[in-house]
């Protein structure tokens, strides 16, 4: 029986299919070129309009205290104004953190856990689209949190 010598390889053979290597599913899922979250992406980036929008039109018809004859109306249309002031400081800081949100999907660190580096489940990503922590390790926040007092 004869048996053939091997081939020997020249520079125009290409190597065999098992020898190149392929970025993984991770890899391409988690590159800001094809995002691993459209949707949240969408969903964020549609928040943010909102928030700008909203904040657009109260600064542009922006009323001043007036001056009210009786004190409790006075005192009425003062809370008013602070609780006004108290939600648009809390979609400032909102804002804030749908952008770094939005950074973290750019540098394909969205939904990996701060805290112990597992990815944060889908459902909650989807619940809470600006959070940097998964459940676990935002309990054990929240009770040193509480210990702290």
């Amino acid at each position: 029986m004869k048996t053939r010598p091997p081939k020997k390889r020249t520079s125009s053979t290409k190597p065999p299919r098992a020898v190149l290597a392929k970025p993984s599913v991770a890899a391409r899922k988690r590159s800001p070129k094809n995002g691993k979250y459209p949707d949240i992406r969408r969903d964020l980036e549609r928040q943010r309009e909102a928030i700008l929008n909203e904040t657009e039109e109260v600064l542009t018809h922006r009323g001043d205290i007036e001056a009210f004859p009786d004190v409790s109306d006075q005192a009425s249309a003062e809370v008013d104004q602070n609780f006004s002031m108290r939600i648009r400081d809390r979609e400032r800081k909102l804002l804030k953190k749908i952008d770094e949100a939005l950074e973290r999907m750019d540098a394909a660190t969205y939904g990996i856990c701060e805290r112990c580096g597992e990815d944060i489940p889908y459902k909650r990503l989807k619940a809470r689209p600006v959070t940097t922590l998964c459940i676990e390790c935002k309990t054990i926040q929240e009770q040193e949190e509480r210990a702290r007092g």
